[in-house]
């Protein structure tokens, strides 16, 4: 078994309430969980309207696979035209 972690750090420029962020970011997150059947949420800065912090979680048997799936997830979240992405990391366990 491998487990995927991903963690994005992530920048709303537009947005100027945390009702705004968290609608930009529940579409993401619908997105992502009826696509891939992924775990995903927001993990930190909460409290920020134009910040926020969303991890992912994937596990499989097949490395190759959740790379794949990955780099899906890493397109959907860019993708956003509200959303812009300051960092991200995968890691595999």
């Amino acid at each position: 078994m491998i487990v995927a972690v991903g963690t994005f750090e992530l920048h709303f420029p537009e947005v100027h309430s945390l009702k705004e962020k968290r609608q930009v970011l529940r579409c993401v997150i619908d997105r992502v969980r009826a696509k891939f059947n992924a775990s995903i949420s927001e993990v930190d800065h909460n409290d920020l309207w134009q910040r926020g912090t969303v991890g992912v979680a994937l596990v499989s048997n097949d490395r190759t696979l959740l790379a794949q799936m990955g780099q899906k997830i890493d397109d959907i979240i860019a993708d956003h035209d509200q959303i812009q992405v300051v960092s991200q990391d995968w890691e595999y366990l």
